[in-house]
């Protein structure tokens, strides 16, 4: 199936849009993250800021676009590498922001991260427009 160059630039603008979104959280509102950084994980406010840079550096270079395919290869790779913090906060019950999560929230999450690596994969794959690419 033949991927028009508008409809993957649009999906790249949104994957990035989220990426910047949720990196710029990790910065704002910090202590909200800390508790779902897991106990093997040292100096988990650290960890907090540096994921929330990964995010943002990662968004923003999908949006370059001789670092896109790249930058897309990333988001998989980061996604994968965070999914255990998402594991840990469900399994150990904690609530997020003082607030439990509701019986659906986890069910939900996690298959949708997953999606979520799906679209950046298949970003990674999408054809470019001429001259999009790098020399």
């Amino acid at each position: 199936m033949a991927v028009s160059p508008w409809s993957r630039r649009l999906s790249v603008w949104l994957l990035a849009l989220l990426l910047v979104s949720a990196g710029t959280t990790h910065f704002l509102r910090p202590t909200v993250f800390v508790p779902i950084v897991p106990p093997a994980v040292p100096w988990p406010l650290a960890a907090v800021y540096l994921s929330g840079a990964a995010e943002l550096g990662l968004g923003l270079a999908l949006l370059v676009p001789r670092l896109s395919r790249g930058a897309a290869l990333g988001v998989c790779v980061f996604l994968v590498a965070v999914f255990p913090a998402n594991v840990y906060h469900w399994l150990s019950g904690m609530a997020l922001g003082g607030t439990p999560a509701p019986a659906w929230y986890h069910p939900v999450r996690l298959p949708l991260q997953g999606l979520l690596i799906v679209w950046a994969y298949w970003l990674s794959r999408a054809p470019h427009p001429p001259g999009a690419e790098a020399p």
